[in-house]
């Protein structure tokens, strides 16, 4: 493979992509995307990070029409408290260990030997580039029907919007009450080596021209510090 960095794992075979694909209920027409979304940055140059990207914002879509549709008398914050719980990482992680997505992953060797083939972060980030994957193959309703089947076995109910909330689920909150767009999200740099980066991330509120910075130990924990600090900073004004 192309750009491999430092790596002496074996490609996965041919037989265990097509058992993931069964179980993921669909078979890909370009198994290249398959395999670009199993491939951590620490194994290759050409990673998962942009389907990553891609898959995060289908599956929030995804999740808003379920909830939409199962959930009819719960108002905008409440659904937006449920689907938060929902697409968290502990969840993600879950429906990736089902699909037995760890079995395929391409991690570089450090990443492999500090445990990567079980952290959390990389599987629930493993899953959505996935996602963004089969929207590239087969378009929105091939990746709708995949996220419908993913969370098919979990109970949705309309006391999850009584968890508290994230910083994140907080913040666009905040802003939606005040009628302004959501908050723009963005990895401004990753500090480490590839099996123990911290990801340096920068939250944005262009109609306020605001931007605070977080820093955490995956995109996501990332994200969540820079809307705490932005919420810090939206509350004291």
């Amino acid at each position: 493979m192309n750009g491999v960095a430092e790596s002496s794992l074996s490609y996965p075979s041919a037989d265990r992509l097509r058992v993931l694909q069964e179980r993921l209920g669909h078979i890909f027409s370009n198994a290249g995307l398959l395999v670009r979304a199993l491939t951590h940055r620490s194994y290759s140059s050409d990673h998962n990070e942009r389907l990553e990207f891609l898959g995060d914002s289908v599956l929030n879509l995804s999740v808003a029409a379920l909830l939409f549709d199962r959930l009819k008398t719960l108002p905008e914050g409440d659904l937006s408290r449920v689907r938060a719980n929902l697409v968290k990482q502990d969840t993600l992680h879950q429906l990736a260990n089902g699909l037995r997505i760890s079995e395929v992953l391409l991690l570089g060797e450090g990443e492999a030997k500090s445990g990567g083939f079980k952290r959390p972060s990389i599987l629930a980030d493993a899953l959505e580039a996935v996602i963004g994957a089969v929207f590239l193959d087969a378009g929105f309703s091939a990746a709708d029907a995949l996220v419908q089947r993913l969370f098919s076995g979990l109970e949705i109910q309309p006391q999850m919007a009584a968890i508290g909330k994230d910083p994140k689920t907080e913040l666009q909150e905040l802003l939606q009450g005040r009628k302004l767009p959501v908050p723009n999200y963005k990895v401004v740099a990753t500090v480490g080596a590839a099996h123990k980066q911290t990801f340096d991330v920068e939250c944005e509120v262009p109609s306020m021209n605001l931007r605070e910075r977080g820093i955490g130990g995956s995109r996501r924990a990332g994200e969540q510090a820079a809307a705490a600090a932005m919420l810090v900073n939206l509350k004291a004004k």
